[in-house]
């Protein structure tokens, strides 16, 4: 196997280590929380559960980068690379979505807690609720996006 090929499976393995173990964090903190108002009040089990899922989504992003990649370098399907310089260039590209996506999803699975503790509160508040985790996500979304863009324009 080329050095090529080490760093740019390094770049996919690490796009979905980090995205996902944000999201792992996330949803794990925001579950904490919402478990608590669910134990007081079981009717606001479908609005909090929305609102624990939310952190989850980086991980998902951090799994498509990695499939992207693979296929890209051939690990499914295709011809592998062998240019150590290219390899760089795809590690650097699944950057984004890893370092956006843990710090990303922490974040948002605190904005989640709070808001499931505004939803436990006042529940007829879990619109403006939605919103408050939603906006740190469009910052994920970018990465995303990013990391995509630079993935499939390598080579």
């Amino acid at each position: 196997m080329s050095l090529g090929m080490v760093f740019a499976v390094l770049g996919a393995a690490l796009s979905t280590l980090f995205a996902g173990m944000g999201s792992a964090w996330g949803v794990g903190m925001a579950g904490q929380a919402a478990a608590g108002v669910v134990s007081e009040d079981p009717e606001q089990f479908a609005k909090v559960l929305l609102l624990q899922l939310l952190p989850g989504t980086q991980g998902i992003y951090g799994l498509l980068v990695t499939f992207i990649t693979l296929s890209r370098i051939g690990i499914l399907g295709g011809t592998a690379i062998t240019d150590t310089h290219t390899g760089l260039m795809y590690l650097f590209a699944c950057l984004p979505i890893a370092i956006v996506g843990l710090v990303s999803a922490y974040h948002q699975g605190r904005t989640s807690v709070a808001c499931i503790g505004l939803v436990a509160k006042k529940p007829d508040q879990f619109g403006k609720a939605m919103l408050f985790p939603a906006m740190v996500e469009t910052y994920a979304i970018l990465a995303l996006l990013i990391s995509i863009l630079t993935v499939t324009n390598i080579g």
